[in-house]
């Protein structure tokens, strides 16, 4: 199974596409000859990434969305349609995550979070994937994270989240056996894109909690990921140490396992 083959009227939506691995996967499919439609709330980041595409022979377009927002969650399919653009591939890449412990988290910023992380990739998948299946051809990418296979004390609903999205596209994938359609994770490890900072912690402390072999970067995990989307692989992780953390992860005992992890997580610090 392979990616719809590109066409003037076709185009790959990616949410989250301002910045870090949204970004580099729309570059990484417009490099492939395909039409990216990128989609964030940042109109002038996403503006110059579409200049950027364009200049280099490629073709985009711009929607900004705020995803937490579920009436312009609700709109992004027509609008896509009202550009004259059949959705042939949805990139669930938007997230964000919370620091700290849920005893003193803000219930808000929570729910945003959920919001985003979770609702969103239901909602979106929701909306495109009829129209996949009535043409018999598309792929989905949901981007979950290493985070999916364990625990994460320090940012409890972030980690849930990531673990549902994983859960979520296996299914999606069970369900289109057959059907031309192809659901992909995508679970990086920890990536240079300024996700921790906005998070709440600072680079030196992901660093120093988090071995350098497991760092990649956010290029490389856009080429892993279009690359298992292109094959139609059920998961994708990106560096060899990230595939074995994840399945140690998997089998370690959760009694030995957390305490390791709420003592080297830095928002429990």
């Amino acid at each position: 199974m392979s990616l719809p083959f590109p066409g003037a009227d076709r185009t790959c939506v990616v949410t989250g596409a301002s910045q870090g691995i949204g970004a580099e996967i729309a570059r990484e499919l417009a490099r492939r000859g395909h039409h990216v439609t990128l989609v964030a709330r940042s109109a002038d980041k996403l503006e110059d990434l579409a200049e950027e595409i364009t200049d280099r022979g490629g073709r985009a377009a711009v929607l900004t969305a705020d995803l937490a927002d579920r009436p312009a969650r609700a709109g992004l399919l027509a609008r896509v349609t009202e550009l004259g653009l059949t959705a042939e591939v949805l990139v669930n890449n938007a997230g964000f995550s919370t620091l700290g412990p849920v005893a003193k988290s803000d219930p808000d910023e929570e729910m945003r979070m959920v919001e985003v992380d979770v609702v969103a990739v239901v909602d979106l998948c929701s909306r495109f994937l009829p129209g996949m299946v009535q043409r018999g051809r598309g792929a989905i990418l949901n981007v979950a994270s290493t985070a999916a296979f364990q625990p994460l004390p320090g940012q409890a609903g972030y980690g849930a989240g990531k673990a549902f999205v994983l859960s979520y596209t296996q299914s999606l994938a069970g369900e289109l056996r057959g059907s031309g359609i192809t659901a992909t994770t995508l679970c990086p490890g920890p990536v240079h894109t300024g996700f921790g900072e906005r998070a709440g912690f600072s680079k030196e402390d992901a660093e120093a909690a988090l071995p350098k072999v497991m760092w990649v970067d956010a290029a490389e995990v856009a080429k892993v990921a279009v690359d298992a989307l292109d094959k139609g692989r059920l998961v994708a992780i990106p560096g060899a140490a990230n595939r074995v953390a994840a399945a140690l992860a998997q089998v370690t005992p959760r009694s030995l396992l957390l305490p390791t992890l709420a003592r080297q997580h830095p928002g429990l610090r």
